[in-house]
């Protein structure tokens, strides 16, 4: 097979995979390592290099031969890394699972889960369980109003339209619907 690059980049060019596959098998170690000394990671260099032999696979046909391949190739390289580079600004990660040395030792990332504590989810289902139960306890008129401004968040003109009342009407009818459900969830409270 043949194996002069310059023959190679023209049978590449002309559409050859065979040509295109021994090319890129020429340049792989050095674009890896190339995207990894940029990116720091593995997972990053890899994902780079992929790109990279994708782009060169779609610009080879276009590529003037101004400057060497492997010119050429690193510049791409280097681009692709830039945009991974400019891309995980925005998005930084960290993982949990490698170990960090503070100088005493390694020590494993720890995360703060910043949604809600066992406890504070577990009280915020039994308040919903209450306040359902409280809206299934409510005269059909008060449990209506309820549901179609705070549950399904309609205005107080969609709610009027809808129940052909004054919008006064619906206000008044929601206050006291509310405390109405207040009431039955608070009365809830001294059952437990």
């Amino acid at each position: 097979m043949i194996e002069d690059p310059m023959i190679l980049l023209k049978l590449a060019k002309a559409g050859n995979t065979e040509a295109f596959e021994k090319l890129i098998f020429s340049h792989q170690k050095s674009v890896y390592n190339m995207a990894f000394r940029m990116l720091g990671n593995r997972e990053d260099a890899y994902d780079a290099s992929q790109e990279v032999f994708i782009r060169v696979f779609r610009a080879l046909p276009g590529f003037r031969e101004q400057s060497s391949l492997s010119t050429w190739i690193y510049r791409i390289t280097k681009n692709v890394c830039l945009d991974l580079i400019r891309k995980n600004k925005k998005q930084h990660t960290v993982s949990i699972d490698q170990d960090n040395d503070y100088g005493e030792g390694p020590v494993r990332m720890q995360i703060e889960d910043p949604g809600p504590a066992p406890d504070e989810t577990a009280e915020h289902n039994e308040l919903v369980g209450k306040v359902r139960e409280g809206i299934r306890k409510l005269p059909e008129q008060h449990r209506l109003i309820i549901i179609m401004r705070d549950m399904q968040n309609f205005s107080y003109e969609e709610i009027a339209k809808i129940l052909r009342l004054p919008e006064g009407t619906v206000k008044s009818r929601i206050n006291r619907a509310r405390k109405a459900l207040r009431d039955i969830i608070e009365d809830g409270k001294e059952l437990l």
